[in-house]
């Protein structure tokens, strides 16, 4: 037998979970530390912009050291924000389709993704799928084909906070809504996949406490997230592994403490190490 086609089949599923999401980074440092690529790449949200730019090609220390870059200047992070708008302040009283509130997925990727990203899921250097959900369908969808930035748009556009997208004449929203943690999206068969869990929940000493309102939308998202997380694992068989890093006492929206969210996740590195080394051994 071809001693490459012997080799263990492993996929990689990396989920939502906004700026938690910084610490799918330290999962792909585990493969590249390993000599081991991925058969395939699943995401969802975060984990779709992480593993559309390892899957393009991109080290894992290359999207380190690009986010690391990207999130040391505030100033320069919000005039990217800016330019990502939907629309203008004027849309806001003209009843426009703009919204100068929402951010446009699309320009957010081409804002904070590396400038030489592929254009189309052809370009790849290893399959790879964006999870999304169907508005109006009411139903996931993993896009693997045609252009890359409207399905990663698709799988980020957060409710109220990024603008849905159409593809295939269909709406889209943040894939998060119907498959967080998409290991069960895998375009190809593997021997074993893990999956990179990071939504994390509302956690506080006080059980009282109220949360401000943005605080009570993104954990009530990250509550149901977490609870189809959970049904679908129940279904999972044995070849999936479920990695949790140690990411949930961080914000979705705590972009800037990207150092921290990293070092948070370094002890993910050894475990899913040994994981990839027990599987070669098999």
């Amino acid at each position: 037998m071809d001693k490459a086609l012997a080799l263990p089949r492993i996929g990689l599923a990396l989920g939502g979970g906004g700026a938690k999401g910084l610490a799918h980074v330290v999962a792909l440092e585990a493969f590249d530390q390993a000599g081991i690529r991925p058969v395939a790449i699943t995401g969802t949200s975060i984990g779709a912009i992480i593993g559309g730019a390892y899957a393009a090609g991109y080290s894992a220390k290359a999207i380190r050291d690009h986010m690391l870059r990207l999130f040391r200047d505030r100033a320069d992070v919000m005039a990217r924000l800016f330019r990502s708008r939907a629309g203008s302040i004027t849309d806001i009283f003209s009843g426009g389709l703009g919204n100068a509130v929402q951010m446009d997925g699309e320009s957010i990727l081409r804002e904070f993704w590396p400038a030489s990203m592929p254009e189309h899921f052809s370009d790849l250097r290893m399959p790879f799928v964006a999870v999304s959900t169907d508005f109006y369908g009411q139903s996931e969808a993993a896009v693997c084909s045609g252009a890359i930035r409207p399905a990663v748009a698709a799988s980020l556009a957060i409710p109220g906070l990024v603008k849905p997208v159409t593809l295939n004449e269909r709406l889209h929203i943040d894939g998060a809504a119907s498959n967080p943690l998409p290991f069960d999206r895998m375009p190809v068969e593997c021997d074993l996949i893990i999956a990179v869990d990071v939504v994390g929940g509302p956690e506080s000493k006080d059980m009282l406490a109220y949360p401000s309102v943005l605080e009570a939308t993104l954990g009530a998202s990250q509550i149901m997230q977490k609870k189809i997380t959970e049904a679908k694992l129940g279904m999972a068989g044995s070849k999936v592994h479920l990695v949790q890093p140690s990411v949930s006492g961080f914000s979705a929206l705590d972009f800037f403490a990207v150092r921290k969210i990293l070092l948070a996740a370094e002890p993910v590195r050894n475990e899913i190490l040994a994981l990839l080394r027990q599987t070669q051994a098999r």
